[in-house]
């Protein structure tokens, strides 16, 4: 068992930046792919970064160059560091663990971008 805690949503300015953090507890965190995936009203949730165990990261093409996914296996921890943020960002973003055929999900945390 996984369990996943996000924090540092919140409220920004279109232009602003946001860094969101995932602590991890219950088990090998250093063994699970990590990733980010957020969810907007009324659509699917969509996977928005990711890196696995062995530290290769992917992204979604909307974030590409403006997101930042990293972790730090000492802590525990991923972050998600979101640079020039526009109002189709806005979203619950989740955490997630993965290590086939285990899932964990964090509870999500809101990003608004409006100004």
């Amino acid at each position: 068992q996984v369990q996943l805690v996000e924090s540092g949503g919140g409220l920004v300015q279109p232009g602003g930046s946001l860094r969101l953090s995932c602590a991890a507890s219950g088990s090998i965190f250093s063994i699970y792919a990590m990733g980010w995936y957020r969810q907007a009203p009324g659509k699917q949730r969509e996977l928005v970064a990711r890196i696995t165990s062995g530290g290769s990261m992917d992204y979604a093409d909307s974030v590409e160059g403006r997101f930042t996914i990293s972790r730090d296996n000492a802590k525990n921890t991923v972050y998600l560091q979101m640079n020039s943020l526009k109002p189709e960002d806005t979203a619950v973003y989740y955490c997630n663990a993965a290590r086939p055929p285990y899932y964990y999900w964090g509870q999500g945390t809101q990003v608004t971008v409006s100004s």
